[in-house]
């Protein structure tokens, strides 16, 4: 089975929590083929302030100017992604760290959205997963920062729940899991919804009972979802332990994200 995690938020900067991550996915990847995908928005708006920058997002995205985008990839394909592997290395497990423009893995194209310009700012046109699989080939995980060139030879900030859904799709994945800081997707009476038909989100924006950073988060889950990914769930880093039983068995945490069901 293929399985792609997307780690974000406290998961990245807590260093006790990724190390729970980084041991789930050692433990999946002893019996399946796993790609990880990561962020570090908070590192890089922490960076960005001390370099007297400050951070504008657009519906959950960040407005992405040259100098942040440099700024980006210093920060996710350096530190954060290092890191990153060096936690999943403890747990004896080998990985690899990688971005989007490495073996020309990822391209991107300038995403527009609702009319706005958000510089560099990108989304996944294209997929070779050739790389990813001969990681796989060598016992390893593939470790991919969000980022990603385009046709003009610019480098694009990806979301990075985006970029894991483009990796699923690109690797024919069985499941796409997201590690998160939020307990699950939830409803106006801020009760977890444990399983959420794609065509409930749309009433959900609207009655804005669901915005900012779970956007872009669900649009990845319908992308996901829509081009073959079997599986979909966004689950809370603190329950990480659980991503090996994810698969198989039926589990308490989180959200399920599914299509619609006839």
């Amino acid at each position: 089975m293929k399985v792609v995690v997307k780690i974000g938020g406290a998961a990245l900067e807590d260093k006790a929590l990724r190390q729970k991550c980084a041991r789930a996915i050692a433990d999946l990847a002893a019996q399946h083929s796993v790609a990880v995908v990561h962020g570090g928005g908070a590192a890089l708006t922490r960076t960005m302030a001390m370099l007297g920058k400050t951070s504008e997002f657009v519906n959950g995205l960040r407005v992405t100017d040259a100098e942040t985008r440099d700024i980006a990839i210093m920060v996710l394909a350096g530190k954060m992604n290092t890191d990153l592997v060096t936690a999943i290395g403890a747990q004896g497990q080998a990985a690899m760290g990688m971005c989007g423009g490495d073996g020309h893995a990822f391209r991107a194209r300038k995403k527009i959205h609702a009319g706005s310009d958000l510089g560099f700012v990108g989304e996944i046109c294209a997929s070779d997963p050739k790389w990813i699989h001969a990681i796989w080939g060598c016992d390893a995980v593939p470790v991919i920062s969000s980022l990603a060139p385009g046709s003009d030879g610019q480098y694009y900030n990806i979301n990075a729940d985006q970029m894991a859904a483009a990796c699923a799709v690109a690797c024919e994945a069985d499941a796409l899991i997201f590690l998160t800081d939020v307990s699950g997707v939830k409803d106006a009476n801020g009760d977890v919804i444990r399983w959420l038909e794609v065509n409930q989100i749309s009433s959900l924006i609207k009655q804005a009972v669901i915005g900012g950073g779970m956007l872009p988060k669900l649009e990845a889950c319908q992308q996901a979802l829509r081009k073959g990914v079997r599986r979909v769930r966004i689950l809370p880093a603190t329950e990480a332990e659980c991503i090996p039983d994810f698969y198989m068995h039926k589990i308490e945490y989180g959200t399920e994200v599914m299509v619609a069901v006839a």
